[in-house]
């Protein structure tokens, strides 16, 4: 299939503040209930268990804030510094070729999940291929120096756990990437405004001066956006950790099957960055078995849900949704294979 760049003539979009503000409602009410202060009777109760999953929130938002910043600035400096022409020339055309050079992008950006959010968005509204933004999107978090060598520390060097993450990850998003790019209509697999346009900006404002200024202020707009989603990721991680408890999930995490299952139940709960989570992993190992332990470590970084969230600022629900759905059969078939190879 053709994968020319995504052409759209809209018009600047525009971000309605007004609306996007109540997304931090939720987090308002939180602080409120957790501080104990001037609370009805009814909700007293609840308060040590919300000032918990306050500091869990906390956790999350911090560990991923540096990242998504990485990101945005990285994206800025394509927007401001990077023609649409340049980003073109360097995306190959073809579907499978542009999906493994985007897989591969993360050698040059070593950004966790949340940072290639921003930094797909801007290089598919310069015209880079469905499949290539794709395809980086979901291997980046992976396939980058910082994460390979992490992984590589955490399990000594252990072949099968380093190189089956990286394999795993590039098998998957280059074979999802080629499936979203044989839709028909792949602009509407496109978020609101990320489509392409010539000579255009998908943020708030189109005129910032071709300098670092330009790229600060470009950075602010574009953090503004993301900083939402991924604080209504990070509540929803934290209730899910607050009230799911991680006991349940491992005491039932055994057989080849199911242990794969509770992993990546649990890699989503979790949502832990990907330059860390080998560790974590590597606590687990006593526990489950190495199927298991690699559906952790790629399906983490591709779907949980602070940057499950963080995707609709790129893509459309619908494309998310196709994502999620052929992400999670792929890593549990080889999760189980794994577990069964391996004994």
């Amino acid at each position: 299939m053709r994968t020319e760049p995504i052409i759209a003539a809209h018009a600047p979009r525009k971000v309605h503040l007004e609306l996007g503000w109540l997304l931090y409602l939720p987090l308002l009410l939180l602080l409120w209930l957790g501080s104990g202060r001037a609370l009805p009777a009814v909700f007293a109760p609840l308060t040590p268990r919300i000032q918990g999953l306050i500091t869990i929130f906390l956790g999350i938002f911090i560990e991923a804030l540096p990242f998504v910043l990485a990101g945005v600035l990285v994206s800025s400096a394509i927007a401001i510094f990077v023609s649409d022409r340049v980003i073109q020339r360097l995306a190959p055309k073809q579907a499978f070729g542009s999906a493994l050079v985007g897989s591969l992008l993360g050698l040059a950006f070593p950004v966790c999940e949340c940072g290639t959010v921003p930094t797909t968005r801007r290089l598919l509204h310069k015209g880079a291929p469905l499949p290539f933004g794709v395809a980086f999107l979901l291997a980046a978090p992976v396939i980058n120096p910082i994460v390979i060598a992490s992984t590589f520390v955490a399990f000594n060097g252990d072949w099968l756990m380093v190189g089956g993450r990286i394999g795993l990850t590039l098998l998957i998003a280059v074979n999802v990437a080629l499936v979203l790019s044989w839709l028909p209509r792949p602009d509407s697999l496109l978020a609101k405004g990320v489509a392409h346009t010539e000579g255009g900006c998908a943020c708030q404002h189109q005129a910032h001066p071709r300098s670092m200024i330009g790229v600060l202020r470009h950075s602010a707009e574009e953090l503004l956006e993301m900083s939402r989603w991924l604080i209504l990721g990070a509540l929803l991680a934290a209730t899910l950790q607050t009230f799911v408890p991680q006991s349940t999930l491992l005491r039932i995490g055994s057989g080849d099957v199911v242990s794969v299952l509770v992993l990546m139940a649990l890699a989503v709960v979790l949502s832990v960055c990907s330059t860390v989570d080998a560790f974590l992993a590597l606590a687990l190992s006593a526990t489950f078995g190495p199927g298991a332990l690699l559906a952790f470590l790629v399906f983490g970084p591709m779907i949980d849900v602070k940057s499950t969230l963080m995707f609709l600022t790129t893509l459309s629900p619908r494309a998310v949704a196709l994502i999620v759905a052929l992400v999670v059969p792929l890593v549990l078939a080889a999760g189980i294979s794994i577990n069964i190879v391996v004994r």
